[in-house]
């Protein structure tokens, strides 16, 4: 008998039907001897119907209420999946965050995880009952108000109940099979990798790829749960994302992603002083505004400096308002931003120890006459910041260059 945690998004219980489905593999794994608790996420599209109608109710609102609201969707699929599955002769359950409970922060909208109490929840498992959980809520204890961990919350859910519950794993289903080499939508020789490190995946998931919340890979690396990426629509084994001591032949290079939301500011010609940086940096970091990449050059009269970095898409032009209001105490010349940019990282625990990668990456898109305009490195990557016209040849090139095709 084993303890595992299946956690279905909202494509996976778009609909009724889906909703059977998914009970009906749920039912699959208790007919096998497990205990198993579901983590559901709200019904496809749903999240963003009741965020329109908390919009539509008040254009600021008080963030409690507004977790009231949107956590509702999930209440919904948790009771229709008890039902289904108690109508196939399984005993179910279905548990809302605060009845479990599991205790967060009090940053509403965007909790954090405090602690799980799991008592109730392992007697009734002991049982035989399924739980069913609603994802992406819990409680804030102090004001007795229902919380929400922020968009992509369910699968932190179900990371942090498998961490609880000591799962020997914790399944998350989704509308893909795995995680791939690269896009395949983009990269047709893209394969599917049967096991990926913490480290990797959190790489991956930071710079782009949508297959999980960064949130539930760093809880799953924190407290070693073995988690499996699955498709809902097709039984096939997935993509395991376990320590790096489980996999015994490490790829030199595991991927090839990429993040479209990326804009690049550069200021010319900011003096070359001590303090310079801070009094561009310190603005953006008390608008909440996130840096990236960033790279600076030195003039040839080394009395000026171009300073170049990248901030999300979305808030570009909070950035560069700021940067405007901060204009006469920073000093530059010139304030240029450009949206038409993509991130594209390489990314593999190898090269902890092997030397060349970045040259690899370097050369191949020279021969393709892909300008580089910023680079950063980590331990297990390499990005760099090109035109986004270029993607799609970036992509496919560097996959190629790493032997990643599939055969």
């Amino acid at each position: 008998m084993a303890r595992i945690v299946m956690k279905f998004g909202g494509t996976s219980v778009a609909d009724v039907e889906r909703i059977k489905r998914v009970a009906a593999r749920v039912a699959a794994e208790v007919a096998a001897g497990n205990e198993v608790a579901v983590v559901v996420s709200a019904m496809a599209g749903v999240t963003n119907q009741l965020i329109e109608y908390t919009r539509a109710a008040a254009r600021l609102c008080d963030l409690r209420e507004y977790d009231a609201v949107v956590s509702s969707g999930e209440n919904v699929t948790a009771g229709l999946l008890a039902v289904v599955l108690q109508d196939l002769g399984v005993a179910a359950r279905s548990w809302q965050g605060w009845q479990i409970p599991m205790i967060t922060d009090a940053a509403h909208g965007s909790a954090r995880i405090l602690r799980i109490d799991t008592a109730e929840l392992e007697r009734r498992l002991a049982t035989g009952e399924v739980a069913v959980v609603a994802g992406f809520q819990g409680l804030e204890p102090e004001r007795n108000r229902i919380t929400t961990l922020g968009r992509g919350g369910s699968d932190t859910s179900a990371v942090a109940l498998a961490a609880a519950l000591r799962a020997e794993r914790c399944d998350i289903y989704t509308d893909v099979d795995g995680v791939y080499t690269s896009d395949p939508r983009i990269v047709k020789g893209a394969r599917k990798l049967d096991k990926i490190t913490y480290e990797e995946m959190l790489e991956m998931a930071s710079l782009g790829a949508k297959v999980l919340q960064t949130r539930s890979v760093e809880m799953a690396m924190k407290h070693g749960v073995r988690v499996q990426v699955r498709s809902s629509f097709e039984d096939l084994p997935g993509t395991l994302v376990v320590d790096e001591e489980e996999i015994v032949e490490q790829a030199v290079v595991s991927g090839v992603t990429y993040s479209r939301d990326e804009a690049k500011i550069t200021l010319r010609s900011v003096p070359d002083q001590p303090g310079v940086a801070a009094s561009i940096f310190g603005p953006l970091a008390e608008a909440s505004i996130n840096v990236d990449m960033i790279v600076q050059n030195i003039s040839s009269e080394a009395k000026t400096t171009d300073l170049t970095f990248t901030v999300g898409r979305a808030e570009v032009e909070r950035a560069v308002a700021e940067l405007r209001r901060h204009a006469e105490r920073i000093g530059y010349a010139e304030l240029a931003a450009e949206q038409d940019v993509v991130k594209v990282s390489v990314i593999g625990v190898g090269m902890r120890s092997h030397a060349g990668v970045a040259q690899t990456m370097f050369g191949t898109l020279a021969e393709k006459g892909i300008n580089i305009q910023v680079i950063t490195t980590s331990e297990i990557k390499v990005s760099v910041l090109i035109a986004e016209e270029y993607l799609e040849l970036a992509l496919r090139s560097l996959h190629t260059a790493y032997g990643l095709d599939a055969a």
